[in-house]
């Protein structure tokens, strides 16, 4: 390539990236682009899948769509998570155990729907010790307490997902867990590092 030719198109890459350095502050109370969506899920999937589902998903897998409650429920799972000094994994499995409990919606006492006096996003049980009803409606408190029940589990790293959970919460439905581990997972990708 000759001299000036090359040293055209440094010159045009040179402004082109000046250019978007010095737009790129006026622009920051815009909408996400396509491309911004590409890049966030390019660095999600840099999560390592093996830590999130060791074991692979087991069954066929549920996926729900979630509204802004349910994220906002997500999101403090994943803190309380951080908060208790636990991985990626432990908030694989918490999600996962709340979107089977509740669907990641904060219940209060449901009437005669209610499965005894379960409630909050892991459906716990004041009568059984897990706390007031206050206290297990509180999304920092009910994952913190399911979070320390999990690390009780001796050996919970190791488990497929829907044991590890079971051993926590003792469900009439054991196996229902696992049908929401992949859509943990992706939460977690999306959410751990926001």
């Amino acid at each position: 390539m000759n001299s000036i030719l090359r040293k055209s198109i440094l010159g045009i890459a040179g402004l082109t990236v000046a250019g978007g350095l010095a737009a790129g502050p006026l622009n920051h109370d815009s909408a996400p682009t396509a491309r911004d969506t590409a890049v966030t899920t390019t660095q999600a999937a840099k999560l390592d899948t093996a830590t999130l589902i060791p074991h692979g998903v087991q069954g066929e897998q549920s996926h729900i769509d979630l509204n802004d409650e349910q994220t906002a429920n997500v999101k403090a799972i994943i803190a309380a998570t951080k908060k208790a000094g636990m991985d990626e994994r432990a908030a694989v499995v918490s999600i996962a155990t709340a979107l089977q409990e509740s669907k990641l919606e904060n219940l209060g006492h449901l009437g005669d729907r209610n499965d005894h006096d379960s409630q909050g996003l892991f459906q716990q049980r004041p009568s059984s010790g897990w706390g007031t009803v206050e206290q297990i409606t509180d999304p920092e408190y009910s994952t913190t307490a399911f979070l320390k029940g999990l690390k009780q589990v001796d050996g919970w790293q190791d488990m497929p997902l829907t044991k590890a959970a079971q051993t926590v919460q003792v469900s009439a439905y054991p196996d229902h867990y696992a049908q929401w581990e992949q859509q943990a997972a992706d939460l977690v990708a999306q959410h751990w590092n926001s």
